[in-house]
């Protein structure tokens, strides 16, 4: 690297991708990296350059970056976005507080003892009618109850 590019030795790629939203270095091609510096060298003067911030230079290069990359990161936001829609997808929602929605698919792959166990809990109370509210002689609503 050419004197009048050594502020590049100053960069911290990790925030500059971080700046762009970007999940690893490799996402940004070195062809890109090169450009960048040259088209900065072209613009300031090496000893400016030198004279910025580390942080400030790493904001600069991200945003002429950022200019550079506006399809990449474009398509990189909607394919997060996506991968996003798709994991909230297949989560549970709890919107009620105890209450997991069950796939009884996944009930035929449990073994033999834990169905028979299960099977016992809810079918334990099949024969039980509800008898107490038969007793009532009120002319109330019997097919609902009331809190």
């Amino acid at each position: 690297m050419p004197e009048k590019e050594a502020w590049a030795y100053q960069l911290d790629w990790l925030n500059i991708v971080t700046i762009l939203g970007l999940d690893s270095i490799d996402q940004v091609s070195e062809d890109k990296r090169i450009r960048v510096t040259k088209k900065l060298s072209k613009l300031y003067d090496s000893e400016s350059l030198l004279s910025f911030k580390p942080q400030e230079l790493d904001e600069l290069v991200a945003s002429e970056l950022k200019n550079l990359m506006e399809k990449e990161l474009r398509i990189h936001a909607k394919q997060k976005e996506r991968i996003q829609k798709q994991m909230k997808n297949r989560m549970p929602s709890f919107k009620q507080p105890g209450v997991i929605p069950i796939d009884m698919n996944d009930l035929k792959n449990l073994p033999d003892e834990i169905k028979k166990m299960l099977s016992k809990m809810f079918m334990q109370n099949e024969g039980d009618d509800d008898k107490d509210d038969d007793g009532d002689n009120y002319s109330e609503d019997n097919n609902s109850y009331y809190i």
